[in-house]
């Protein structure tokens, strides 16, 4: 489950759609009454109560299709670019993500609608 602040339109999740997880798009949140408009990849728009949307795992599959591709690693790392912006993972379950003079370090896995945050917050661009 995804707690409804982290929820932000453009964010990728997976919804619990008929008891089958299905990947979609953030479109609408509605913080009064914890729910999420979420358009699926079969082109379908619907209302989802927060506890139904979940996170997508950040792989590097997941990576590719946001458009970045691996560099050449650093320091053991694997190193995933998209223009300026770098997401580094290093081993024991760290991560930086690193745009242009700004890095943040983060500590543990994170998912790809977390990533998507990131992204904005450090570029004021939403990543798709």
């Amino acid at each position: 489950m995804i707690h409804i602040s982290e929820c932000k339109a453009g964010d990728s999740v997976l919804v619990n759609f008929e008891g089958q997880l299905t990947e979609g798009t953030i479109l609408e949140v509605n913080h009064d009454d914890k729910q999420v408009c979420v358009l699926t990849f079969g082109q379908q728009e619907f209302w989802y109560p927060v506890d139904e949307i979940f996170p997508i795992t950040l792989n590097e599959a997941q990576l590719v299709r946001l458009k970045f591709h691996e560099e050449d690693p650093e320091n053991g790392s694997q190193v995933y670019v998209r223009g300026p912006f770098k997401v580094e993972l290093h081993p024991q379950d760290r991560l930086a993500l690193v745009y242009r003079d700004e890095r943040r370090e983060i500590q543990g896995p994170i998912t790809v609608h977390q990533l998507q945050n990131h992204y904005e917050d450090m570029t004021k661009v939403h990543l798709e």
